[in-house]
């Protein structure tokens, strides 16, 4: 077997004051009400304005170059704010893709051009991407869509679908992975590369496909002739999958994939104290002590994504393992503490246990399936 070796990553003085800072800064605009904490938030927490005060922050792009609008800090002081923010349920979900892979897919694949146009904009908050993989006839297997683009003059027409798309009726462009080239049955991952979609482009339409809250989130894409510019291809033409690949890692690895419901484990413990339920609160810490071994593992993928190395198997096994333990939060919860789960409740406890009962189906799908990450596991750690 193969060896998972992950580095063991402890807070300086100065990241500890600087992670007092972040959250005196969100808890101040919280109960000044610029915004209300939720569960998942990252995901369906729209606020433009938010985001732009995060942007004002120097809080996305964090770890990008200055002359692209970033901030030059370590992956470390990132993961910082992106805890504090997922923490208390901030509303980031306009700017959390971009600032997560696709601002990182431009810095390691994308021209100059793409570069100074489309980072300043990202790290200001004013610019929103989505991402364009998942498809409707192709399930899990990524390498089997049709979505495509043929040559023209002076770029690509688009024809396709994409579906489970995160915040396309929010998003200014999508980063869509589409084959350039005819299927090889000798080799399913090439042909494919990644555009850049203008999203009010002619051809493009949206339709939202509604959480069990009623929400808005989730959207099938469909693009019919759509003109794509020859400059709006990213990193190598046919080299889509590996690029793809590359960053889904920023995706699985992160934060988010255990602190989605973090809000209702607060808040569970809050309501096991007030009750002296001891039992309760024994049952619960056992949720703290799984969180705490999941953060070491996710921080230790972030410090290797800033050294450049390869984390596709440990990132795959962040997801897994932290998804499955946000709906365990939730399932406690439920069976600790008998209640009337409403989003429309006055207790701030059944308000996060209503958003997280309703959202938890999607958990174990969006990223990667767990079958297919555990897959990606499984011959990751064969010796070969």
């Amino acid at each position: 077997m193969n060896k998972l070796d992950l580095p063991i990553i402890e807070f300086t003085d100065e990241q500890v004051k600087f992670r007092k800072e972040v959250r005196k800064f969100l808890e101040d605009a919280r109960d000044s009400g610029t915004f209300e904490s939720k569960c998942d938030s990252w995901l369906s927490g729209y606020d433009p304005e938010f985001s732009r005060k995060i942007g004002s922050q120097g809080w996305i792009g964090m770890t990008w170059p200055k002359k692209y609008g970033g901030s030059e800090q370590s992956a470390i002081e990132r993961y910082i704010v992106i805890e504090e923010l997922l923490a208390i349920g901030a509303p980031v979900a306009a700017h959390w893709f971009a600032d997560r892979q696709t601002g990182p897919l431009f810095l390691r694949y994308g021209t100059e051009k793409q570069k100074e146009f489309f980072l300043p904009k990202i790290t200001e908050g004013s610019c929103y991407f989505s991402l364009g993989m998942s498809e409707p006839n192709s399930g899990s297997d990524l390498a089997s869509i049709s979505t495509r683009a043929e040559k023209t003059d002076g770029g690509w027409i688009l024809n396709g679908s994409k579906t489970w798309t995160s915040g396309a009726h929010h998003s200014h462009y999508m980063i869509v992975l589409c084959r350039t080239a005819p299927k090889d049955p000798k080799y399913r991952h090439g042909g494919m590369s990644q555009i850049i979609v203008d999203l009010t482009s002619p051809g493009v339409s949206i339709r939202p496909i509604k959480f069990l809250t009623g929400e808005k989130h989730f959207n099938e894409v469909f693009f019919e002739n759509v003109f794509v510019s020859e400059e709006n291809i990213v990193g190598t033409e046919g080299d889509g999958w590996k690029q793809n690949m590359q960053e889904l890692a920023y995706e699985r690895s992160g934060p988010e994939r255990m602190l989605s419901t973090f809000p209702l484990l607060g808040e569970l413990i809050s309501v096991l104290r007030e009750n002296n339920d001891k039992q309760g609160l024994k049952e619960t810490m056992k949720l703290v002590a799984r969180l705490n071994s999941f953060r070491l593992m996710s921080l230790g993928v972030a410090q290797y994504l800033e050294e450049g190395k390869d984390v596709s198997i440990a990132a795959a096994l962040v997801k897994d393992l932290g998804t499955k333990f946000e709906k365990d939060i939730a399932e406690t919860a439920r069976l600790i503490i008998s209640s009337v789960p409403s989003v429309h409740s006055r207790k701030q406890f059944e308000k996060y246990l209503a958003q997280s009962i309703l959202h938890s189906p999607g958990f174990t799908l969006r990223g990667g399936t767990t079958e297919i990450l555990r897959g990606i596991v499984s011959k990751g750690m064969i010796a070969e």
